[in-house]
């Protein structure tokens, strides 16, 4: 178990506190929706969760394969619903990685990402295309 703790700053930003470490990082409401899109919002970090999830799941695998995934690079696009209700309607995902497509492992690498937790967790309804980028 992890505990979170945050706090409602005003004006649209928020502070949370990671308790195992004491790291703290702030939000903002984005533009769209009233904030001032001065920081990551609350979607923002759901995007950045799934990146880093999927590239730390290959870093589990690589590492117990020795595999150098160093300089894996993920761009995630966040697109929200047009209409109400306001959510996440689509995250898509590339992946570039710096190995070739004819690796041994690329097929097993490739799952890893799939199965990270962020990925399995979040909502069926959003859709999550992945690409994958070999230019090893």
């Amino acid at each position: 178990m992890v505990e979170i703790n945050a706090v409602y700053e005003g004006n649209l930003r928020c502070s949370a506190t990671h308790g195992p470490s004491g790291s703290s990082i702030e939000t903002d409401a984005p533009v769209d929706n009233c904030g001032k899109g001065e920081r990551f919002s609350p979607t923002d970090l759901m995007a950045s969760s799934l990146g880093v999830c999927m590239m730390t799941i290959m870093g589990i695998f690589a590492e117990r394969n020795e595999i150098n995934l160093t300089g894996t690079r993920v761009r995630v696009l966040k697109e929200m619903t047009p209409e109400p209700p306001r959510r996440i309607a689509r995250l898509t995902i590339e992946m570039t990685v710096p190995l070739s497509a004819d690796h041994p492992k690329a097929g097993a690498i490739e799952k890893a990402a799939m199965n990270c937790p962020v990925f399995l967790s979040l909502h069926p309804d959003i859709e999550k295309p992945v690409t994958f980028n070999w230019v090893g």
